[in-house]
């Protein structure tokens, strides 16, 4: 394989993160805090081995295929993560390369997961960079659900491939022409969220970090106690309507603004992910009412923000939900393999694939006694093989597979039971917070060591990728001319 396309097209991406290291160079000079210089030095470093990469690889682009497309989307979260540390490692906060690391793959794969205490007096240029890691990469991840994944067959994402995209071997032309719709129609939920948070009374910098963690469904905070630090309930309801904004497909805005609101009642997967939020709200609410005793609406609130934070894999927290008994526990677990929309910035299995599978199992029943009755699966109208059935099956056979392994090797790393689970769940889910007194909701990752640190970056980036993205790499075949 060529690899001068590939390398052309990551020295674009370096030098564009590289470009957005001003922002918060900017935050702290205005602060006069002094690391404004490492997000200077930093960003130029990064500038110029992105230029590079494009001097050395210029005159390439017309040799990128598809193949090209799955080996950049791989490599661009792992080198953006190896420069996007950057800053981590050299500001003020003295983090090592590790934990570095893992809170830059955290930020661009939109998981939450931090291992940095203190957030309360950290400078404003390292929480404004948190912030912009998760922007970078939510847009990155709908670009990859819309463009690569449906192209890759795997998943049953290749329902999803447009009946105007482009079947050939080009990649470039096609995910050009989505990612303009999506880049504005994301920065409108943006910029819509942080004045909507500002004029509730939050400050313009908590308003903008929160706006740009809600809608990429990212969840870091510029406090350590999360949302529950302001004990503002008006925040809470808006950031449940921006979380909901984020986990829907970009792709539904657009639609909704050509064809109107009538469009809005024909996705099935959307009405699916509303319904499913609602049971799960619903039934913690009234564990929190009845069992509890917790006033009905303070526990509709709480309930509702904290299962919704789970199931579109945001990570916000008002309170330590693994306080609220272990049928809450067992609530909020089952919900970390729930998922938002395709085509959104959530991450887990997400609502199609459960949609897919019932539908499946309630035929094999109805085989079952009328063996001679032939069915037509059909999604939203729409035929489909079972190709796309035994894609669903395979990648959640593999997704549960990949955490059971993951989670065991985490678990040699002295981490407890319910730690090592939770937390490789959280973390291949994209989702945030684990459960449990090490990784819970009211606590960071900084206690476990590099080794696992390491197990759970890998993990986050095997969530994002849909795990086949990343696989199918390993495979002899691919390599193969």
């Amino acid at each position: 394989m060529e690899l001068r396309p590939i390398f052309l097209v990551l020295g674009l991406l370096v030098s564009t993160l590289a470009l957005f290291m001003f922002f918060p160079a900017l935050a702290d000079l205005v602060a006069h805090h002094e690391d404004w210089k490492v997000f200077g030095i930093s960003g130029l470093v990064t500038f110029f081995t992105g230029l590079l990469f494009v001097v050395g690889s210029r005159g390439s682009v017309n040799h990128f295929t598809l193949r090209h497309g799955f080996v950049l989307t791989s490599l661009s979260w792992v080198v953006l993560s190896a420069f996007g540390a950057l800053p981590f490692v050299f500001s003020h906060m003295s983090m090592s390369y590790t934990d570095a690391y893992f809170e830059a793959m955290s930020g661009l794969t939109t998981t939450g997961a931090t291992v940095i205490v203190g957030l309360d007096n950290a400078p404003p240029g390292i929480l404004l960079w948190r912030a912009i890691l998760h922007g970078i990469g939510g847009v990155g991840i709908i670009v990859m659900a819309v463009a690569v994944l449906p192209s890759l067959r795997v998943g049953g994402m290749q329902f999803f491939r447009m009946e105007s995209s482009d079947k050939s071997e080009k990649f470039m032309p096609k995910a050009a022409q989505m990612a303009m719709g999506i880049i504005l129609v994301y920065l409108a939920l943006v910029i819509l969220c942080f004045l909507v948070l500002w004029a509730a009374g939050m400050s313009a910098f908590d308003a903008i970090c929160h706006a740009l963690s809600a809608i990429s469904t990212g969840g870091f905070s510029t406090k350590d106690a999360s949302v529950g630090y302001f004990a503002n309930p008006l925040f809470e309801w808006i950031l449940v309507f921006f979380m909901l904004s984020g986990a829907l497909p970009l792709t539904y805005y657009v639609r909704v603004a050509k064809e109107g609101w009538q469009a809005a009642a024909k996705g099935s997967q959307v009405l699916t992910f509303l319904g499913v939020l609602a049971v799960f709200s619903l039934v913690l609410t009234l564990w929190l009412w009845i069992v509890r005793g917790d006033g009905f609406f303070d526990a509709l609130r709480l309930a509702s923000f904290n299962v919704i934070s789970v199931i579109t894999t945001t990570g916000f927290v008002t309170q330590d939900f693994s306080l609220w008994g272990d049928f809450a526990m067992m609530v909020f677990f089952l919900a970390a393999f729930v998922g938002g929309c395709t085509g959104s910035t959530t991450g887990s299995v997400k609502i199609f694939r459960w949609q897919v599978l019932t539908r499946y199992v309630r035929t094999q029943l109805a085989l079952m006694y009328q063996p001679n009755r032939v069915f037509t699966l059909k999604y939203d109208q729409s035929t489909y093989s079972n190709d796309v059935v035994l894609s669903v099956i395979m990648f959640v056979v593999v997704y549960f597979l990949s955490t059971a392994f993951l989670a065991l090797a985490v678990s040699l790393t002295g981490l407890d039971f319910l730690s090592a689970l939770t937390s490789v769940v959280s973390s291949i889910g994209n989702v945030g917070p684990g459960l449990g007194s090490t990784v819970g909701p009211c606590c960071t990752f900084e206690p476990l060591n590099d080794a696992a640190i390491w197990l759970l970056s890998l993990a986050m980036l095997l969530g994002r990728l849909e795990i086949f993205t990343l696989l199918i790499l390993l495979t002899p075949n691919f390599w193969r001319r």
